[in-house]
């Protein structure tokens, strides 16, 4: 926490908390993991909280214990085995289905008795090419559970994306689903996987289990490698299901960075300071109970499906809901409609979400009774103050909180907030609050790492670990070393986060976007994210990507690729309407080179605008990996965009 964070902002009880965590950040987590032993056992509990052999560290040292254990055992035994632990929801089929917390564990059992049958042994990496669901989350739990590796891949990657995660995680074998589905069209994962295992080394991923889902005959079978969901379980048979207790700092999963940069980096998390970092989140940021139904719209393939999907909500003895599909599939109103039936009294939403929402009409959720919602978090992108108006004050009435917060795939969880969970300060539209508690943030310059003033634009750092922070990227440490703690010289022995910023004399924090995404006019360092909400702002646009190209008079100048809301036509009179929006908004120091319409902008499938794509197309450069774009087609888009900017 900043020593310039206003006075009256916080609550004095949440003021003292993080000024503790700033003073004494190993006590304070040591007492974080204590107070969290009513949800979270330790077969053996720790030696020493931290240990730092840079830039690598550790958390918990000689602590045992096992994420699954507190997930699902840990919460039978406090009497929770009736509850509902997974609702499980498809868009894509209609399908529903509950599993209590007594029903997981019996299923996680099973499934870990399994694996160990399979050959799976402690260490080993196990890759899931399956939809979110209840299979594929119990499988994540059981994976952990005998001390395993698990190494989770998005079921909408193309074979070379699933090939390159198989080789950089070494893993032996797979648990996938024959067959998924995106907005009604099957999608035949089980090719998807033969094709990725063609471009693998021979024979190193082992077997192959495969769950039956599709309706149109038997997928094709390779013979000593491929099995069925059915025999897999059969070989439980004689095996243990019980937990293997694992040291804290062994790793529990794999993870890709989700394409911000053109090859994504495979971020490791362990069991210890995973778990608690979560778990504090949970209850400190959104303030999680065993009496909510918790609905967190991301993918069990990306970070959040991990931590609140999964584990965060479990940890707490919260129920989940497990979506599959899209927020306007088989209807627009199909999310409302989840929320209603289900009594959700809590959301976690993507900026993306979000605006798809409000594309889709206020009408939408105003067929439903949504008043067992008590609160609504969003983060993936900045919420642009238009989006949150709409869900704040038009679906909602200002009868709740929509909060916005930050994090990354590299944090496990978030790290700038409100903290709803431990008291309230007020909302900002726009910004993503304050650090958390434990997390110690500034904004520097990026020429001597020196703090800015308020308002001033630098680059975001953190001070030292902590528990949720990956501490190595898998067999790669020199990039960890160089990218995290050392990209800058004035960065070494600090956590260097990537991203832009400003911070207000009150200590909130504004994102701008990537450090590599503010574009430099005539020297006026402007953020993409700035000249993107100015453009939201106007009632003709749901949404917008801006990049910078270069300019000869002023070195860089503004383009932008937008998306208009049902009812506006793209015509040169909007444009030039639009340019004057942003010049009247922003001030004259932004100068548009162009501004071009699309149906669609180029995004990861966790809702990430890529902007590096729109930058890389003008530059007429490679584009590199884009295994985790959502919509192929949108590169075409911006293509043919650029072809009519550099025409005109």
């Amino acid at each position: 926490m900043s020593e310039k964070m206003g006075t009256g902002m916080i609550p004095p009880q949440v003021k003292a908390f993080m000024d503790w965590a700033a003073k004494d950040p190993e006590g304070f987590w040591e007492e974080a993991a204590r107070k969290a032993a009513h949800d979270i056992y330790w077969f053996k509990k720790w030696d020493k909280v931290f240990t730092w052999d840079y830039p690598t560290f550790q958390w918990y040292s000689g602590g045992m214990t096992n994420i699954c254990y507190n997930c699902v055992d840990y919460k039978v035994k406090r009497g929770l085995a009736g509850r509902a632990a997974f609702i499980a929801e498809s868009g894509e089929t209609g399908e529903t289905r509950t599993v209590t917390y007594g029903q997981l564990l019996a299923l996680v059992k099973q499934y870990a008795a399994a694996l160990r049958g399979l050959g799976v042994k402690k260490g080993d990496r196990v890759a899931l090419y399956m939809p979110t669901g209840i299979e594929s989350a119990a499988a994540m739990l059981a994976i952990a559970r005998i001390g395993a590796i698990h190494v989770v891949i998005f079921a909408g990657f193309s074979a070379g994306a699933v090939a390159d995660r198989l080789q950089i995680s070494g893993a032996r074998y797979m648990l996938i689903q024959d067959e998924g589905s995106r907005r009604g069209r099957p999608v035949e994962l089980k090719k998807i996987v033969d094709e990725a295992l063609e471009k693998c080394p021979p024979g190193q991923v082992e077997k192959v289990v495969v769950l039956r889902r599709s309706r149109n005959g038997t997928p094709v079978m390779k013979e000593g490698r491929d099995i069925f969901w059915e025999e897999f379980l059969a070989l439980a048979e004689g095996q243990s299901g019980e937990v293997e207790p694992v040291e804290a700092n062994e790793p529990l999963f794999l993870l890709p960075t989700s394409g911000t940069t053109a090859k994504p980096k495979v971020t490791v998390q362990k069991h210890g300071g995973y778990q608690i970092y979560v778990y504090s989140m949970a209850k400190w940021i959104y303030n999680l109970q065993e009496s909510d139904v918790w609905m967190c719209t991301s993918d069990i393939g990306w970070i959040v499906g991990h931590s609140y999907n999964v584990y965060g909500p479990l940890l707490t003895g919260a129920a989940s809901i497990l979506y599959e599909g899209t927020p306007d599939y088989p209807r627009p109103d199909i999310w409302w409609d989840v929320v209603e039936r289900n009594r959700v009294t809590a959301m976690w939403l993507s900026p993306t979400g979000v605006r798809g929402l409000m594309r889709l009409g206020i009408e939408n959720p105003r067929k439903h009774d949504l008043s067992s919602v008590q609160r609504i978090f969003c983060a993936g992108e900045v919420l642009n103050p238009p989006a949150w108006q709409w869900l704040q004050e038009e679906v909602f009435e200002n009868r709740i909180p929509v909060i916005d917060h930050m994090w990354q795939t590299e944090t496990s969880g978030p790290i700038f907030a409100n903290p709803y969970g431990l008291g309230m300060i007020p909302i900002k539209p726009g910004s993503a609050g304050v650090p958390v508690p434990g997390v110690m943030a500034e904004v520097v310059d990026d020429k001597e790492g020196k703090p800015v003033a308020p308002g001033e634009k630098g680059i975001v750092i953190v001070k030292r670990p902590f528990p949720g922070l990956t501490s190595t990227l898998w067999n790669d440490p020199e990039t960890y070393q160089r990218e995290y703690w050392e990209r800058f010289p004035f960065t070494k022995g600090v956590y260097y986060c990537g991203d832009a910023a400003s911070r207000d004399e009150d200590g909130y924090f504004w994102f701008a976007g990537r450090s590599d995404e503010v574009i430099k006019i005539a020297a006026h360092r402007i953020g993409t994210i700035e000249v993107e909400n100015a453009l939201i702002s106007h009632p003709a646009v749901v949404e917008a990507g801006v990049s910078g190209v270069p300019d000869e008079l002023r070195g860089e100048v503004a383009c932008a690729f937008v998306v208009l809301k049902q009812g506006y036509r793209p015509s040169e009179e909007l444009k030039k309407e639009l340019i004057a929006h942003i010049r009247n908004t922003m001030g004259a120091i932004v100068v548009m080179r162009d501004i071009e319409f699309v149906n669609t902008l180029p995004k990861t499938r966790s809702g990430k605008i890529m902007r590096r794509v729109m930058r890389t197309l003008w530059a007429g450069r490679d584009l590199g990996d884009l295994s985790t774009i959502e919509e192929e087609a949108s590169v075409g888009e911006i293509q043919e965009a650029i072809r009519r900017m550099r025409e005109g």
